[in-house]
C-alpha cells in the first residue's frame, strides 16, 4: 500500500504534464492531489453566508438585529419543515459551481459541495439526531434525460460524511410537472401540488429526516416534499440546500 502511494505521488507530476487539466473557474492548473474540475483556492472562496438568518426558513438577513427572529413569511404561515439552511446566495462562485455540477457533466462536484455544507452546518446542529437523508426526487423521465439526480448525489455525499443513511426511492415525483424556472411563486405552488408521493411510509414513520436539494428558490418544492413526508408519519423534517435565490 505504501509503495503504491509513493508511486502515485511520483507519477502525479508526469500525469499533469502529459494530461494537464485546469480549474473551470479561474483557469489555474489543477496540481494538488484530489483536485477535480475546481481548484482548492476557488473552493475555499465559495461565498458562504455567515450572517443572521430566519431560524425557520433560513432567509438571509442583512441586519444583525434580526438574528433569532422569524421572517414575516414564516410568522404568517409556518412551513412544514422545522428548519432549512442554505450555504449562500445563488450567485458568484457558488452559482458557477452548481451550474457546472448540474449541466456540464461535472457530477463529481457533489463531493466538495457536500463537504462545505457538512462542515458548516454540522457545527450548527443540523445533523444532530438525524435518522435519514432523503433527496428531493426528479421525475423518472427528467432523471433519464439528465442522467442523474443532483439532489441524490448531494445526499449520498452527505450520508458518507455524516454516517446518516440516505434513502432514495422512498419519496418519488409521481407527476412530471413543467419546469419551475419561469413560474411565479403562486404558480410554482400550484404546479407542484400533488406531484410527490411517499411510496414506503414505514421507512420514514417516526424518523427525523433531512431533505436535500441543490437550490432554494421560493421553497415550494421543499414545502411540498416535507408535507408529504410528515403525512407519511415522519417525526420531523429538516432541509438543506446548497444555495438560495435572493
Amino acid at each position: 500500500m505504501k509503495l503504491r502511494f509513493r508511486l502515485s505521488r511520483m507519477m502525479h507530476p508526469v500525469a499533469l504534464t502529459v494530461f494537464p487539466s485546469f480549474c473551470r473557474l479561474c483557469g489555474r492548473a489543477l496540481g494538488e492531489p484530489g483536485e477535480k474540475v475546481i481548484c482548492g483556492c476557488c473552493l475555499e472562496r465559495v461565498e458562504v453566508h455567515r450572517g443572521p438568518v430566519c431560524p425557520v426558513c433560513g432567509r438571509f438577513y442583512q441586519q444583525a438585529a434580526a438574528a433569532g427572529h422569524s421572517c414575516g413569511q414564516c410568522l404568517e404561515q409556518s412551513p412544514p419543515f422545522s428548519w432549512h439552511r442554505s450555504l449562500g446566495p445563488y450567485a458568484g462562485r457558488l452559482k458557477e459551481i452548481i451550474l457546472l455540477f448540474k449541466y456540464k457533466d461535472c457530477e463529481i462536484l457533489s463531493r466538495p459541495l457536500a463537504s462545505i455544507a457538512y462542515r458548516h452546518f454540522a457545527a450548527q446542529g443540523l445533523f444532530d439526531g438525524l435518522d435519514l437523508i432523503v433527496p428531493v426526487p426528479l421525475h423518472r423521465k427528467r432523471e433519464k434525460q439528465r442522467g442523474f439526480n443532483q439532489a441524490e448525489l448531494l445526499g449520498r455525499a452527505l450520508s458518507d460524511l455524516s454516517g446518516v443513511p440516505m434513502l432514495a426511492g422512498v419519496l418519488i415525483k409521481a407527476r412530471n410537472t413543467p419546469a419551475q424556472v419561469s413560474l411565479e411563486a403562486a404558480e410554482r405552488e400550484r404546479n407542484l401540488r400533488g406531484a410527490f408521493e411517499v411510496r414506503k411510509p414505514g421507512k420514514v414513520a417516526g424518523r427525523i429526516t433531512l431533505l436535500v436539494d441543490d437550490v432554494f428558490t421560493t421553497g415550494s418544492t421543499l414545502r411540498e416534499c416535507a408535507g408529504e413526508l410528515l403525512r407519511a408519519g415522519a417525526r420531523e423534517v429538516r432541509a438543506l440546500t446548497m444555495a438560495r435565490a435572493v
